[in-house]
């Protein structure tokens, strides 16, 4: 009943205002099992254009969810595969060669724009497993989308210099750590999904807004709806982004909130 009514309550309230003037590129979006019997294909694609986005980057734990919103809206969803079949596999994927087995199929099978998000730290970045997840990425022209410490981000690079990351959630590193990451590897990028420390209101703190502004190119916003009831949090969190996003320059605010993602990740993107 309380989902029912949160749904209908996403649905029906007004979109927030600016929502037509700054459109939202979400780059960490999960449709994993769980979801797709509380928030059905038609209504999670109503929720993410109710908040105003223009792209979402979207896996899911399986596969399945994924597909099932890029059949849904096409020009929406940007798929990325996760190499999770289910919840558990957070914590052994690592050492699981069946998800590599599984990550291999699902790459014959679809085109994916990145590899994740999945779970990674430390000195597990060199296990075999995550060392050909790294080899697919190269492969298949695709970025890893990593929710990894400082440690895993640096192995991952030293395995191919050329990689292109995602950082999930900025490795809910403090900014200035952020910022050190992001002038040592050019092909860094960082989402800020499931942070509210850049500021309140409509205020951006000093210290994130030296970040955005030595490194406008590289941030992204992200609402991560890693369980179902993230889902209704869609539109409020692209309001919340629009709100801190408006204390920065036009400009820089424009690239975070989606000229970022839409040139990276849209099709006919360069990869």
């Amino acid at each position: 009943m309380l989902t029912t009514l949160l749904l209908i309550l996403t649905l029906t309230v007004p979109a927030a205002a600016g929502a037509a003037e700054l459109p939202i590129f979400d780059a960490h979006i999960h449709y994993s099992h769980d979801a797709w019997s509380v928030v059905a294909p038609k209504d999670a694609v109503a929720i993410l254009r109710k908040a105003g986005l223009k792209r979402a980057l979207v896996s899911s734990s399986d596969d399945e969810g994924t597909q099932k919103l890029l059949a849904e809206a096409p020009d929406l969803i940007v798929p990325e595969l996760r190499p999770y079949r289910k919840r558990g596999d957070v914590s052994t994927w690592t050492k699981d060669q069946d998800v590599l087995k599984y990550v291999e199929d699902r790459l014959a099978k679809h085109k994916y724009a990145a590899i994740g998000e999945f779970h990674l730290f430390g000195a597990d970045a060199d296990l075999p497993i995550p060392r050909r997840i790294v080899q697919l990425a190269k492969q298949h022209g695709m970025f890893l989308h990593a929710h990894s410490d400082v440690e895993a981000i640096d192995r991952i690079f030293q395995q191919d210099p050329g990689a292109r990351v995602l950082w999930a959630h900025s490795g809910f590193e403090a900014p200035a750590r952020v910022r050190e990451m992001l002038r040592k590897y050019k092909t860094l990028w960082a989402d800020l999904a499931f942070r509210s420390d850049q500021g309140s209101g409509n205020k951006v703190t000093p210290e994130w807004r030296e970040a955005f502004l030595e490194f406008p190119d590289r941030f992204m916003v992200g609402t991560d709806t890693y369980v179902p009831e993230r889902w209704h949090y869609v539109p409020e969190n692209a309001a919340f982004s629009r709100g801190w996003l408006s204390d920065l320059p036009a400009d820089v605010a424009e690239r975070i909130a989606w000229k970022n993602g839409e040139g990276l990740f849209a099709p006919g993107a360069k990869r």
